[in-house]
């Protein structure tokens, strides 16, 4: 994108809360964006895959929860009213932290979804709204007021961004369980009854679902992509044991090259759909299995960092 086009697309950022009903219809944007947005001129965003509703009647019976959770990020924030907000008030609860913005279509879908569940399970839940909007906190209350939103709202800074291991799409919400640890993450728009499920289950309430665990490796926190023994669209299986130690290594210590500031393993769990990294991953398989060494790619100006 030239620079006219980055300015107009910043600008249309800061402006998406004066539009009336927010007819403007804007994407969420995918993860190069995100840690980008703090210190650059923001990009139009691209769209990126949404969970689809028809799911099969297996997969909606299985609540799934990391088997060894991290502990949520301990940090005091004020809200939109100036109220000071801190995560470790709220232990004993299941948490929702969901980051979002208005300007993002399926950010303000689920909204009234998140309303209904905080009203009906009060007791046992509280659901923090975190605001990646770049307009002042009057025009985001104007909004919260508009769509009767009952539950916190702060706004995004790096170090919460940085402390969560990266948001890598909006919305993006993290489930708290009631020891404060974060079980699972969900990236895009989900069905309602997927957060009605999890929040009984962790609530000690009766669901009608199996409870699954699985090991983070980078489902939660991209860091830990490093833990990975497998890459989605990457074959492996071909390598020895030894080789495929070395292909793992080159795969989180390169950066892709699509943009995203990720490392190849974090690219390729964060977005299965790019076929930037795809194809590094592959061409790093091939050369060696035909002993080949070569040169990691280049890193332009935008790829002196990564999110861990």
């Amino acid at each position: 994108m030239n620079r006219i086009g980055i300015l107009l697309a910043s600008g249309c950022a800061g402006l998406a809360l004066l539009v009336a009903a927010f007819g403007g219809v804007r994407s969420y944007r995918p993860a190069a964006a995100v840690h980008a947005a703090m210190t650059e001129p923001r990009e139009a965003a691209q769209p990126v895959a949404e969970r689809s509703d028809a799911q099969d009647d297996n997969d909606e019976a299985v609540i799934r929860f990391v088997k060894n959770p991290e502990p949520i990020p301990l940090f005091m924030a004020h809200d939109l009213d100036g109220n000071v907000i801190s995560t470790a008030a709220y232990k004993g609860k299941v948490v929702l932290v969901n980051f979002w913005a208005t300007w993002c279509p399926p950010c303000r879908e689920e909204i009234p979804e998140l309303i209904k569940l905080q009203d009906k399970y009060k007791d046992q839940l509280q659901v923090l709204a975190i605001s990646e909007d770049e307009a002042p906190a009057e025009a985001l209350k104007a909004f919260a007021r508009q769509a009767h939103i009952n539950y916190p709202i702060m706004k995004v800074t790096q170090e919460i961004e940085t402390d969560f291991g990266g948001v890598p799409a909006l919305p993006t919400l993290f489930v708290i369980n009631k020891d404060g640890a974060i079980v699972q993450k969900h990236v895009g728009f989900y069905p309602v009854a997927v957060y009605d499920r999890e929040i009984r289950a962790l609530a000690g309430m009766a669901v009608d679902a199996k409870i699954e665990t699985f090991e983070d490796t980078g489902q939660i926190f991209l860091k830990n992509a490093r833990n990975a023994t497998e890459l989605p669209g990457v074959d492996l299986s071909k390598l020895t044991p030894a080789q495929k130690q070395v292909a793992l290594r080159r795969m989180n210590s390169e950066t892709c090259t699509c943009g995203c500031r990720l490392t190849l393993a974090q690219c390729r769990i964060n977005d299965t759909a790019c076929p930037t990294s795809r194809q590094i991953a592959n061409k790093i398989v091939e050369e060696i299995l035909s002993g080949k060494p070569s040169e990691p790619p280049a890193k332009s100006d935008d790829d002196d960092s990564s999110t861990d």
